[in-house]
């Protein structure tokens, strides 16, 4: 067990190191021999790990994609916590802002950068189908079409807040957005209870993170 605890520390350390570097320097630039320096492991444990920096970069992309959000029985609130959390991950967490910086990364020859759209995108449509069975949406909706065109909106929003302030600005953008898209596809009437703050991301992690230690709590120790 602590020789699968210290591999997943080591792991987890050396995607932190290629984040940093592949946020700075980008991917078509970043070395190996910078993320090696910068993780202060070996070639071997690295490549143990990691066989090139494609695995690393996708390792990193694939980042973006945990804790989307907590399931919610109003699938509208749902999606609407899955932009507002990713919101704020983005300002308050570095490997979701090297991940993010990746997926955009025009110059990043040879990389595979679809994964994440993709996710995104069928975590959304799945919710707004739902969402569309419990009579959450408007009747001409579309899902495929909507989570296509808010992942879009949302790739925009966010490459617009980080040219403009360094995503300072984000969570009040994301929030904004949901606003004037969500009552072209949500009926009123559940519109009108779903909260759209711009603090919803950070309430929502918060959450998520209370939910953990409880469960860890619950966790019996191993003696």
């Amino acid at each position: 067990m602590a020789k699968q605890d210290r591999a997943i520390r080591t792991r987890q350390s050396i995607l932190l190191a290629a984040a940093g570097v592949f946020e700075e320097r980008g991917y078509q630039a970043a070395t190996i021999s910078e993320i090696l320096a910068a993780a202060g492991v070996t070639k071997g444990a690295l490549y143990f790990h990691f066989p090139s920096k494609e695995h690393l970069a996708q390792g990193v992309l694939a980042q973006q994609d945990l804790e989307m959000s907590l399931p919610r029985s109003c699938k509208v609130q749902q999606v609407v916590d899955m932009g507002m959390l990713h919101a704020y991950r983005l300002q308050s967490d570095p490997m979701v802002r090297a991940a993010v910086r990746l997926s955009l990364d025009q110059h990043a020859q040879g990389l595979d950068r679809t994964g994440p759209f993709v996710r995104w995108s069928a975590s959304i449509r799945e919710c707004l189908e739902t969402a569309q069975t419990q009579g959450e949406l408007l009747p001409y909706v579309v899902p495929y079409e909507s989570a296509e065109v808010m992942v879009g909106a949302f790739a925009g929003v966010q490459a617009m807040s980080q040219t403009v302030c360094d995503y300072q600005d984000l969570q009040h953008r994301i929030s904004s957005l949901l606003r004037h898209v969500l009552p072209n596809i949500v009926a009123p009437s559940v519109l009108a209870a779903v909260d759209l703050g711009e603090d919803r991301g950070e309430k929502v992690f918060h959450e998520m993170r209370d939910l953990r230690r409880q469960e860890d709590d619950l966790v019996p120790a191993v003696s």
